[in-house]
């Protein structure tokens, strides 16, 4: 280097190297993943009812794989703006039956015809008879009554200002970490998911998110995450294995998996029923499912015992059945009742078949609607008591404005320790033109970490957050490895920059390899609790030796006037 070159910067070599065009394009790509805009107005469709009179009007929202930014926003509903929750539940209070309601979305504009509060709804019509027999109830309905926003048929949220996504732990709620205590085939294990999944929809929890996980060992978990619930509610009704029964009045007459032998789930004999099929009805089409169930002998007795001298009435469509039902509970909550067929009484059949039925707009959201009450009311009769004891191994649980004051908290922390760094290398090197690079690079490997996991729609958590943190640390120290390379003087063992950087390198690409491997392992381990740790790390340290270290390199050569 000639005397008085010595902290000369070169820096208009540097946007033509190619690895700082890398950098750049990829910030530039970076800002359309993120999409970010804190400015940004409306309430999110979360989603439609489909028998709300927005869906009628083409109102569709959004799948909830689509990016955050990218989702339908209402913006004003008959001229009024809506900024938060607050302007649409009260615009929700002037609505009368018979309005017109004009929305604007980020998509195009509705005209939405509300008509009456009322709705027309499939009268409790389930049906348990002998399996060569058919129940026709599919054109009955009842008229109930239902609120403006159920007319309007809109879930909505406040708008996102980004695309990145909150796990649980930044936006509020429970998880529950549960292992059974015996070891479960797969056909068991989904059906025990099934179970829980509706054990939970009965005591109305929503956002309920149940799926199974593992680790080193070989244990299978279940992991529940349900957003905005109570701790201790959900850690009783999770770990006890709740009681099924069905009961003819007050008698009992079988319990779940113990008096219910098979369920069947086969197009064979269950689906829609091809003797009744999909019909008109007022509002829309309905039609009617079946499926056949087998009893134990000593079930098939009891039933027959209590239906011996129940009497034989007729519906509105004069169909014999007995004059008491077949209540379905689910720990003590009743969940369904079926109307028994005439047939049946004092029958001790041990093959019976149960029907009932579903309502759309169209036939194709009946036979949806349909086929999703038969495989609920199938799920209670196969698992309606937990078929093994569960264990709460972990519970988590973190209100929605503790998670707020979380992220608030760990983004200043980190930029405090960031700053902390640069002070460090300022001491270290006492070269300030050394800390900017520092200070844009760790920068810049934090965005394009988010930009990645805003596109592939990962959740950022609290374990997320700390594999950030990860970044940040390997990412200073490559930094310094390569500084104190290309700092080395003439002398050194090294002369030539490029010599130098090469070893730099090595040892950046020989820790990155390390840091991987060791990440690996973790995706599996501790019941996937750590797999946002592993991969954000994964993904970081990935992002910094092929993108911005790289760049970096480079800049830091032409600071020092190699």
């Amino acid at each position: 280097m000639a005397p008085g070159t010595e902290g000369r910067v070169k820096l208009g070599k540097v946007p033509r190297d190619t690895r700082v065009i890398i950098l750049a394009v990829a910030l530039v790509l970076g800002l359309f993943m993120l999409h970010p805009n804190p400015f940004a107005s409306g309430l999110v469709v979360r989603s439609v009812l489909r028998d709300g009179a927005a869906y009628q009007a083409g109102l569709q929202g959004s799948p909830p794989t689509l990016a955050p930014m990218s989702r339908e926003r209402i913006l004003r509903m008959n001229a009024v703006p809506m900024e938060s929750l607050q302007d649409y539940y009260a615009f929700l209070e002037t609505l009368t039956p018979g309005a017109t309601v004009l929305i604007k979305t980020t998509v195009r504009d509705y005209r939405v015809a509300l008509g009456n509060f009322t709705r027309e709804v499939p009268v409790e019509d389930l049906a348990i008879t002998l399996p060569e027999e058919s129940s026709n109830a599919s054109s009955q309905t009842r008229t109930i009554d239902i609120t403006a926003e159920e007319a309007l048929g809109l879930r909505v949220s406040e708008s996102p200002t980004s695309n990145i996504r909150l796990g649980l732990d930044l936006q509020g709620g429970t998880r529950v970490l549960l292992r059974p205590e015996e070891q479960l085939d797969s056909e068991t294990l989904a059906g025990l998911l099934d179970n829980m999944k509706e054990r939970l929809n009965v005591y109305g929890l929503s956002d309920v998110v149940v799926r199974t996980a593992g680790d080193l060992s070989g244990n299978t978990y279940i992991l529940v995450e349900i957003a905005g619930a109570n701790e201790e509610e959900v850690k009783e009704l999770l770990a006890r294995q709740g009681k099924f029964e069905a009961k003819v009045g007050n008698i009992s007459v079988f319990r779940g998996g113990n008096d219910i032998t098979y369920v069947c789930r086969t197009a064979d004999c269950s689906g829609i029923d091809p003797r009744q099929g999909c019909g008109p009805v007022q509002g829309g089409e309905a039609c009617r499912f079946y499926f056949q169930i087998s009893l134990t002998p000593a079930a098939a007795q009891r039933q027959a015992d209590a239906t011996a001298n129940l009497t034989v009435v007729s519906d509105e469509s004069g169909e014999p059945f007995l004059s008491e039902k077949l209540d379905l509970y689910l720990d003590d909550n009743l969940v369904s009742s079926l109307s028994i067929g005439a047939s049946l009484r004092g029958s001790p059949s041990t093959e019976i078949s149960i029907s009932g039925s579903g309502l759309g707009l169209s036939r194709e959201a009946a036979i949806d609607d349909s086929l999703e009450n038969m495989r609920r009311l199938q799920t209670i009769l196969i698992t309606g008591s937990l078929p093994v004891k569960l264990e709460i191994m972990k519970t988590d649980s973190i209100s929605p404005a503790l998670g707020k004051a979380f992220l608030k908290n760990t983004l200043l922390v980190g930029a405090i320790a960031i700053f902390a760094v640069a002070l460090v290398i300022l001491i270290r090197y006492r070269k300030p033109i050394l800390v900017i690079p520092i200070l844009i690079v760790n920068w810049a490997e934090i965005y394009l970490l988010l930009a990645v996991a805003a596109i592939i729609g990962w959740n950022l958590d609290v374990a997320s957050i700390a594999g950030i943190i990860i970044m940040i640390g390997t990412g200073v120290n490559d930094q310094i490895v390569i500084t104190d390379e290309t700092l080395r003087g003439e002398t050194g063992r090294f002369s030539s920059w490029k010599e130098r950087l090469k070893k730099a390198f090595f040892i950046v690409f020989a820790a990155y390899f390390t840091t991987v491997g060791s990440m690996i392992p973790l995706l599996m381990a501790g019941a996937g609790l750590l797999k946002g740790f592993a991969v954000t790390t994964i993904l970081g340290v990935s992002i910094g030796v092929l993108i911005t270290r790289p760049a970096y390199a480079n800049v830091i050569q032409y600071i020092l006037g190699e």
